[in-house]
């Protein structure tokens, strides 16, 4: 069942060194408190995996966290490149990384096989594309019903899964709407799940036709971080920061400047940073 922990609590209780760590949020709700905490732990050697890999993976692979990436597509949204996950592929700084590519829906179903106890993700894609010649995780198999050939990849089952939510009630359960990405099935096929949220209340209410709930065994840690997915947003609370997602371009180009920045904004400030920038927000 649910915990309830601070932030350095729940990061030190579900992430290890040599994990593989999902951290899930389609635009929307990314876990960017909890990132930084496992920046400011040093964690080392994890495998990351995530659908649309942006700043706060950009963070972790330039503080040299990650010794590979899976996903799907990999940038600084509306603004260009991830420029210290370039750095960590083309140069190796400040660690090696090695990558997986696939594409969106054969993660969407690589984390639906995961969430179902499947060792495998069965679709129908990669028909006349290239990925399959550079990634061998990529395979063909003949349906034994039909003979047609589909695309097979491993089921996605991480260690742990990181996301943030809207909500939490006293039970543990976890409360998330608007833009829901794969976040359910995130959790649904990780070992354990770490959940920070905008508040936790007394009852989930009213809910939209697309709220999602996951019930409090499905839980390893919740922690309660106001603002924690910034610069992401989170619907009903604070609208996206774009200003930071432009400003992260010129930060992460250069070595020196980033290392100096993660020095003053992540390592040396803690989860308290993010409800100023919540406010800020939501005064917008």
């Amino acid at each position: 069942m649910s915990q309830f922990l601070s932030l350095a609590e729940a990061v030190e209780a579900t992430i290890y060194d040599g994990d593989t760590v999902a951290m899930e949020g389609f635009t929307h709700l990314i876990p960017h408190a909890a990132g930084h905490e496992v920046i400011r732990q040093r964690r080392k050697h994890l495998s990351l995996i995530r659908m649309t890999p942006d700043l706060i993976y950009d963070q972790l692979i330039g503080m040299g966290c990650a010794d590979k990436l899976t996903f799907s597509w990999g940038g600084n949204p509306g603004v260009g490149s991830l420029h210290r996950m370039r750095d960590a592929v083309e140069n190796g700084w400040p660690t090696p990384l090695a990558i997986e590519e696939h594409s969106h829906a054969a993660m969407a179903n690589a984390y639906e096989a995961g969430a179902a106890g499947l060792p495998c993700a069965i679709f129908r894609g990669y028909i006349g594309v290239d990925l399959p010649k550079v990634n061998a995780n990529i395979k063909r198999i003949t349906c034994p019903f039909t003979g047609e050939m589909l695309a097979a990849i491993p089921a996605i089952r991480p260690d742990v899964a990181v996301i943030h939510a809207q909500k939490a009630d006293r039970a543990g359960n976890v409360f998330m709407e608007g833009i829901v990405g794969v976040q359910k099935h995130a959790v649904l096929a990780a070992k354990r799940s770490l959940v920070t949220v905008e508040e936790i209340v007394d009852e989930f209410s009213p809910r939209t036709l697309n709220a999602t709930i996951l019930p409090a065994w499905t839980v390893t840690a919740i922690v309660e971080i106001p603002g924690g997915a910034h610069p992401s947003y989170a619907h009903g609370y604070y609208m996206r920061d774009n200003a930071y997602y432009k400003a992260w371009d010129a930060i992460a180009r250069d070595r020196d400047g980033f290392l100096a920045w993660m020095k003053t904004n992540v390592l040396e400030k803690g989860p308290e940073i993010f409800a100023a920038q919540r406010q800020r927000l939501a005064a917008a």
